[in-house]
C-alpha cells in the first residue's frame, strides 16, 4: 500500500492511502482499449476525473441547469434530525467524496462533542479532489480524517471495518452503472456491512424530459468541455492521438430506459493509434463514443434495489420541487 502523511492545520495530520497502483494501470489501459475496439464504442465515466475533470464537474454543480446538487444539498441540510442514529464514535464513509460540501452539510447539524469521535474517509479515484475535500473539512470541523485513492466498484475491499459506519453515496453516483451494476453494487456493499451500520444513497428521479435533457445541455456548454476533457485522460494514459475537438458533445434522455445517455460524436472520419496496442482504432463521422448513462429512479426502483441487497429502508426524503431522493438504508 502506498501512502502519503500531509500536514492537518486543526488535528496534525491525515493520511492519503492510495490503492490505484494495486488495481493496476495496465488494468485501466486494457479497459479504456476494450471500450474503444468494441462495436459500439464507449468509455467509462470514471476516467472523466482527472484534476481538471473534477474542476469541471465542480463547475457543473453551481450551473443553474444543473439542479441535482442543489436539490440533494437542500435535503442533505435538514436531514439529521430526522434519521434515528447514533454518530458517536463512528466512520463515516463518503463514497466518490469529490468535494466536501455535501458531507460538509452533514457535519454541521453535529455537535462538536460528537464531531471529535467520528472519523471521515474520503473515497475518490482523483487524489487531489481528496486532499482539497479533507483539507476544506479539517479547517472547519475537529474530525479525524483518511482519504483513501481507489476505485471503489473494483476495490471495496479497502473500506475499513473497525468501528461502526455510516456510508454516504451522494450525488445519484449510483445511476452510473446499468441496473446489474448497481444491483451487484448495492448486494457487495451490503454483504460488507455489518448490523447496525447505515447507508444514505443520492438518487435523482424520474421527471420532464425538458428538465433532465437540459441539465446535461447547458448553454454555457460547461458540460460539454467535461465530456470532451475524457479525452485527455485516455490520451495521457494510452497515449493516443484524440483530439477533442473532433467531436460533439451528445445528450439526450432515452425514457424507455430511464436514463440519460452522454455520447462523443465524431464529425469526422478518424484514425487512432496508441503505443499499447498494434491495432488502429478507426471511428466513422457520427459514430459515437458512449461515454456515461444517469440512470433516474422510482421510488419503488430504490425500495425494491435496497430490498434486494438485504438493506432496510427506513426513510426516503426529497427536496421542496421532489427531483432528488436520499434513501436512508440500514443494515439489522
Amino acid at each position: 500500500m502506498n501512502y502519503s502523511v500531509k500536514e492537518q492545520k486543526k488535528t496534525g495530520s491525515f493520511e492519503i492511502h492510495n490503492f490505484l497502483p494495486e488495481i493496476g494501470i495496465d488494468n485501466a489501459r486494457n479497459e479504456i482499449l476494450e471500450g474503444l475496439i468494441a462495436d459500439s464504442k464507449y468509455i467509462s465515466p470514471k476516467f472523466f476525473y482527472n484534476k481538471k475533470g473534477s474542476a469541471l464537474f465542480e463547475e457543473i454543480t453551481q450551473l443553474e441547469e444543473y439542479y441535482p446538487t442543489r436539490c440533494e444539498k437542500e435535503i442533505l441540510s435538514s436531514l439529521i434530525s430526522h434519521i434515528n442514529f447514533k454518530f458517536n464514535n463512528l466512520d463515516v464513509i463518503e463514497l466518490g467524496s469529490g468535494d466536501a460540501s455535501k458531507i460538509s452539510l452533514v457535519f454541521s447539524q453535529l455537535s462538536e462533542n460528537i464531531l471529535e469521535t467520528i472519523h471521515y474517509f474520503a473515497i475518490d479515484i482523483d487524489q487531489g479532489a481528496i486532499e482539497k475535500s479533507i483539507e476544506q473539512i479539517t479547517d472547519v470541523f475537529p474530525v479525524s480524517c483518511t482519504g483513501i485513492v481507489t476505485d471503489f466498484y473494483q476495490h471495496l475491499k479497502v473500506l475499513p471495518r473497525k468501528n461502526r459506519r455510516l456510508f454516504c453515496f451522494f450525488g445519484s453516483t449510483i445511476g452510473n452503472f446499468n441496473p446489474t451494476e448497481s444491483g451487484i453494487f448495492l448486494n457487495q456493499l451490503a454483504d460488507l456491512m455489518e448490523t447496525g451500520d447505515a447507508l444514505l444513497l443520492g438518487a435523482d428521479m424520474i421527471k420532464d424530459t425538458a428538465i433532465l435533457e437540459l441539465a446535461y445541455n447547458d448553454r454555457n456548454n460547461i458540460t460539454e468541455a467535461f465530456n470532451k476533457n475524457i479525452l485527455h485522460t485516455v490520451n495521457t494514459l494510452l497515449e493516443t492521438n484524440f483530439n477533442p475537438d473532433d467531436f460533439e458533445h451528445f445528450a439526450f434522455y432515452n425514457t424507455e430506459a430511464a436514463r440519460i445517455e452522454m455520447y462523443l460524436k465524431a464529425s469526422k472520419n478518424l484514425e487512432i493509434r496508441s503505443k499499447y496496442t498494434s491495432q488502429t482504432i478507426k471511428i466513422k463521422k457520427g459514430e459515437k463514443i458512449h461515454t456515461e448513462n444517469s440512470h433516474k429512479f422510482s421510488e419503488s426502483k430504490l425500495k425494491k434495489m435496497g430490498l434486494s441487497a438485504g438493506l432496510s429502508l427506513k426513510n426516503m426524503f426529497f427536496d421542496s420541487q421532489n427531483r432528488f431522493s436520499v434513501s436512508y438504508f440500514l443494515k439489522d
